[in-house]
């Protein structure tokens, strides 16, 4: 198994200590959010900016180490499950967000009812309602 550095430089980006604990944060954490992301890098390497978070997360989204997803009315999240185009659900309440997997078969896992002469590769699907805790909480 690789170590996170030799994952970094096997996309060619350099390998800083920030780098590592950003991917493993990511990998650690559940669909977290940058402010999340920050939080957890700094508790691993002392101080990082906000904007090299950023900096860093826009490289590893490009590099395929890390899923960002953008629900409607929510800031991005970023996830470390990448390469099986799965799908999420998420809580129109509290806004917490569930990996679903792939509705049908491989990937793209869905048909466009007309491409419009695209090759379609990938589908993205978020599904929304209400949480276990969400439903409970409105039901009583």
């Amino acid at each position: 198994m690789k170590t996170t550095a030799e994952e970094l430089r096997g996309v060619g980006l350099r390998v800083t200590a920030a780098r590592v604990a950003l991917l493993e944060t990511v990998r650690e954490g559940d669909h977290l959010d940058v402010e999340a992301i920050a939080s957890g890098v700094r508790d691993r390497v002392g101080h990082v900016s906000l904007q090299a978070v950023y900096e860093a997360l826009h490289a590893l989204t490009a590099a395929g180490l890390v899923r960002r997803i953008e629900p409607a009315g929510s800031p991005a999240r970023f996830e470390g499950r990448i390469g099986d185009n799965h799908h999420h659900v998420v809580c129109r309440s509290c806004g917490v967000v569930a990996d679903v997997d792939c509705a049908v078969g491989e990937v793209p896992c869905l048909t466009a009812s007309d491409a419009r002469g695209f090759m379609i590769d990938e589908a993205e699907v978020i599904y929304w309602g209400l949480c276990p805790d969400c439903s409970t909480a409105r039901g009583s």
